[in-house]
């Protein structure tokens, strides 16, 4: 299936999503519309990639959650490579390692390997993890022979390819394959693809393996400018590598910066957009003591610099010395319960000398 003459994106992934319904192409999850779709034949597609010398050589793998790449991130695991996979509209971290149980049968492996697997047997990595990756799998709805890609159009293995490049854990050198049906390899227009497109080395579909000696570069880090408050409120962990780059003395500058921050689920965004150091854990007991609270902190490898005690506000604030430690602190207190009661953890930001009545000027806030 080729596409028509003077399309845009959308329309390709239309006209794809279209013909694998019409043709019965699709498997689950259906439609296939809006998502990097599943097809039949994509474990074979998958098993492929042994035929790659990279794959062989692979220490640390970066798969997408995607259903038809699920081949791929089970034979990493057979292989007993370090597979990591992003969290789910990167909400809660860039990725996730998935660390199957001692012993774990292939019946487990092939559970680690699944959308649920992922939720189940991984821990989240931060950012300041010592993080190599040696080969990115990423989903697409369409892909040329040339190397350009096409995702479901929300930008997720781009922005998570520029993120990994901004902490230091891929190069160019590094490959980046995808899998697909042969139908979902047409022509592409250069012209449609942009800056921080990431391109494709390698194409795997049921019948072939394409090597597409791409030579356009891939993206080199995250373009702020493209980067709107509403994604840096979603995303936390944007914050904290905005915040590093600043301190570098790279131009930040987000699409609308005239806008203020979105508030977090928990914790203010007021003022200034930079990352704070600061946690806010809401919803502790009522009898909850400080003590309680230390030893759990530290049992969780989450132990604050300084802690503020507000017991009969059933809150606390823990304080970092740098944004990536508060961020990695909130990874490590996802379902963080003291008690019976599962605590609220999120970013607690400067409040200023503006505040609320009854705050004072400086001191961090959690949402009223």
């Amino acid at each position: 299936m080729e596409p028509r003459a003077g399309v845009s994106k959308q329309d390709i992934r239309g006209q794809i999503w279209d013909y694998m319904e019409a043709q019965n192409l699709a498997d689950f999850p259906r439609p296939v519309h809006h998502r990097i779709p599943n097809f039949k034949g994509s474990y074979l597609a998958c098993q492929n990639i042994k035929d790659l010398e990279i794959f062989a050589r692979t220490q640390e793998v970066k798969v997408d959650p995607d259903k038809p790449l699920e081949g791929i991130r089970l034979l990493a695991l057979q292989s007993k490579k370090t597979l990591l996979v992003p969290t789910p509209r990167l909400r809660t971290g860039l990725f996730n390692k998935i660390t199957p149980p001692p012993g774990a049968t292939k019946d487990i492996l092939r559970k680690c390997a699944t959308s649920q697997g992922v939720r189940n047997y991984s821990t989240p990595v931060g950012l300041d993890s010592r993080v190599l990756v040696d080969l990115v799998v990423v989903g697409s709805v369409a892909v040329s022979e040339k190397g350009w890609r096409i995702g479901k159009g929300e930008g997720y293995a781009d922005l998570e390819y520029a993120m990994m490049v901004s902490m230091g854990a891929v190069s160019q050198g590094t490959p980046v394959v995808t899998v697909v049906h042969d139908c979902q390899v047409v022509d592409i227009p250069e012209t449609l693809l942009e800056e921080h497109d990431l391109t494709v080395d390698y194409i795997l579909t049921p019948t072939r393996v394409i090597a597409t000696g791409c030579e356009r570069p891939k993206p080199t880090g995250i373009v702020w400018s493209k980067i709107s408050c509403e994604m840096m409120g979603r995303m936390p962990v944007l914050r904290s590598l905005r915040c590093r780059e600043e301190r570098a003395g790279k131009d930040v500058t987000l699409r609308d910066t005239r806008r203020p921050l979105p508030s977090l689920e928990s914790g203010s965004v007021q003022g200034e957009d930079v990352p704070s150091c600061t946690v806010y854990v809401g919803n502790l007991p009522r009898d909850a003591r400080v003590s309680e609270l230390k030893r759990a902190l530290s049992a969780r490898g989450a132990a604050p610099s300084r802690l503020t005690w507000q017991g009969p506000q059933r809150r606390a604030f823990l304080h970092y010395r740098e944004p990536a430690e508060a961020w990695q602190a909130i990874s490590r207190l996802q379902g963080f319960c003291l008690g019976a009661n599962t605590a609220k953890v999120a970013l607690a930001r400067q409040q200023g000398a503006s505040g609320p009545a009854g705050g004072r000027a400086g001191e961090p806030h959690p949402d009223p």
